[in-house]
């Protein structure tokens, strides 16, 4: 186990999986994030111009660092349909160390050397 300052999930709700997959790829070829889940079937439940609304959504789960926080917040912003998209950013305290090590090898400018011999458990 490895204690971290660095390294953060981000929460993002989607209408569809087109949106999400959208956001996860375009995420991840900017390199912002070192992987993200699309989870299907999350049913939301909140207050929209003064009344509770629910709908189905999918969320994606980004694994990333605090120092791509702000770009990633910039490329979910800028191509959300919402008006206001969930982004929701949640403090990572401690984790596998060679999770971790993947993370910031995966977001290196250039990809890590070779593939892993089984990739890790996104």
């Amino acid at each position: 186990m490895k204690e971290t300052a660095d390294h953060c999930v981000v929460w993002v709700t989607a209408p569809d999986a087109e949106v999400a997959r959208g956001l996860a790829r375009a995420a991840l070829e900017a390199r912002l994030v070192a992987c993200a889940n699309v989870v299907p079937q999350v049913e939301s439940h909140y207050w929209w111009q003064g009344r509770i609304e629910i709908s189905g959504e999918l969320l994606v789960m980004f694994k990333t660092r605090r120092d791509r926080l702000a770009a990633l917040e910039r490329l979910v912003m800028e191509r959300h349909p919402y008006d206001t998209p969930e982004f929701v950013v949640l403090p990572v305290g401690a984790g596998s160390e060679r999770y971790l090590d993947w993370i910031d090898a995966s977001m290196a400018i250039s990809p890590p050397p070779g593939p892993p011999s089984s990739g890790p458990s996104a």
